[in-house]
C-alpha cells in the first residue's frame, strides 16, 4: 500500500497543474508504472482536450510495456462519450492489467461505471488509495455535482482593527494590499469560473474583476443591480470579459453582458446559484463588499475563505464580515507585513 500511495501522490501533484484550465471538468493526474519505474505520466490539461489517462498512455515510449504495467489515476476513469472517448475503453484496448484509483467519480454518467467496465474486462482494480486527498483535490467538482451549486470561495482584506474600508460615498478605497498580495488575488481569480461583487462595490470601486497580475483566464463577472442603477460606463460593462447582471426588471442587452431577471421578494442567493449551475460555472469567488460577503456567510453558502489582514489600523469604517467559526478549520500564513488566514468548512462532504 505504501507504494500505491507514493504513485498516487504523484497523480495528485500532476493533477494540480490543470487548476486554471480544466473546469468544468475535474483535475486529474495519471501515472503508469512498470517494474517499479514510472514509464508515463500525464494530467488533464484543458477542458475539451485529452484526459489524464490518455496523456499518460501517449507519453509511454515503449507501448509494449503497457501490457504488464499499473495505471495509477486520481479519479475513476470515465466510461461515457463526452468531448472525448471513454478512458476506460482505452485502458482495456491497451491491455493494461492493473488500475489503481484514488476515488470514485461523483458525476452521474460515470459513478462506478468506469470501475465496473474495467472489472468486466478482467482488469485488477484497486479503489480508495489516498481517497481523502483525492476528494480534497476534487472539492469543486464534487460540490458542483452533489449540491448542484458552484463551489464558493470568499475573499476580503481587512485592517488590523477589523475594517475593510473607510466610510465613503466615492473616492479611493482604503489600500489594504501590496503588490504581492494583489498578485495572489489575481491568481485566485484565474482559478475560479466566476467572480461576484455587490452593487455598492461595483459602483464605488468600479472594479474590472479581470486577471492582470497573474497568468490565466478571467472569470465570468457577476454583479447585482436590482433597479438598473449601475452606469453603463463601468469597467464591468467594458466587454473585456463576460458579465452577468442579476436584476429585477428586464434590460436591453449589450455586448458581453447578460441580464438575468430575479425575484427580489424571494431569497436571492438560491436563484443566483441555480443560474450559475445551469450555466455550468463550477466555482465562484465572492470579493465583496461586506454586506454581500456576510449574506453568503449567514446563509451558510460558502466553502472556503481567504482573509488577508494588513498591519494598518483604520480606526473606523466598514466592518469586516464575521465568520461562524464553529465548524471551520483555519491555517495561517505570513506574507511580509500581511497575515493570510485560510478558513475551510469542516462539514464539507
Amino acid at each position: 500500500m505504501e507504494e500505491n500511495e507514493k504513485y498516487m501522490r504523484r497523480c495528485i501533484q500532476l493533477a494540480r497543474n490543470g487548476l486554471c484550465q480544466t473546469a468544468p471538468n475535474p483535475m486529474v493526474g495519471a501515472v503508469i508504472v512498470c517494474d517499479g519505474r514510472i514509464i508515463g505520466e500525464g494530467y488533464h490539461v484543458r477542458c475539451g482536450e485529452a484526459h489524464a489517462e490518455v496523456n499518460a498512455i501517449r507519453s509511454v515510449t515503449e507501448p509494449s510495456l503497457l501490457r504488464r504495467s499499473t495505471l495509477y489515476v486520481s479519479l475513476e476513469p470515465c466510461s461515457h462519450y463526452g468531448k472525448t472517448p471513454p478512458c476506460a475503453d482505452l485502458i482495456i484496448e491497451k491491455q493494461i492489467p492493473r488500475v489503481v484509483i484514488g476515488c470514485r467519480d461523483p458525476f452521474p454518467k460515470v459513478s462506478g461505471r468506469g470501475i465496473q467496465k474495467l472489472l468486466d474486462a478482467g482488469c485488477e482494480v484497486t479503489v480508495g488509495v489516498l481517497e481523502t486527498e483525492c476528494r480534497q483535490l476534487l472539492r469543486r467538482f464534487i460540490t458542483f455535482h452533489t449540491l448542484h451549486r458552484p463551489y464558493i470561495t470568499l475573499k476580503w482584506s481587512q485592517s488590523a482593527d477589523g475594517f475593510i474600508d473607510i466610510n465613503r460615498t466615492g473616492g479611493t478605497p482604503a489600500q489594504l494590499s501590496d503588490t504581492y498580495t494583489l498578485m495572489l488575488v489575481h491568481k485566485r481569480r484565474a482559478e475560479h469560473s466566476a467572480i461576484l461583487v455587490g452593487t455598492r462595490t461595483a459602483l464605488l470601486d468600479n472594479p474590472s474583476l479581470t486577471v492582470r497580475h497573474w497568468y490565466g483566464p478571467s472569470p465570468v463577472r457577476i454583479t447585482i443591480d436590482r433597479q438598473n442603477t449601475l452606469p453603463s460606463d463601468l469597467h464591468l460593462f467594458d466587454g473585456r470579459a463576460r458579465t452577468l447582471v442579476f436584476t429585477e426588471t428586464p434590460h436591453a442587452e449589450q455586448p458581453g453582458v447578460e441580464y438575468i431577471q430575479a425575484d427580489f421578494n424571494q431569497p436571492l442567493l438560491p436563484q443566483l446559484l441555480e443560474s450559475l449551475y445551469q450555466r455550468n460555472l463550477q466555482s465562484l469567488l465572492v470579493e465583496g463588499g461586506a454586506t454581500t460577503l456576510q449574506t453568503f456567510i449567514d446563509a451558510g453558502l460558502w466553502d472556503e475563505a481567504f482573509v488577508e489582514t494588513a498591519p494598518e489600523c483604520l480606526h473606523d469604517g466598514v466592518a469586516a464580515p464575521v465568520l461562524n467559526r464553529k465548524k471551520i478549520a483555519c491555517t495561517e500564513q505570513h506574507f511580509g507585513r500581511f497575515i493570510r488566514h485560510y478558513w475551510e468548512r469542516e462539514d464539507w462532504l
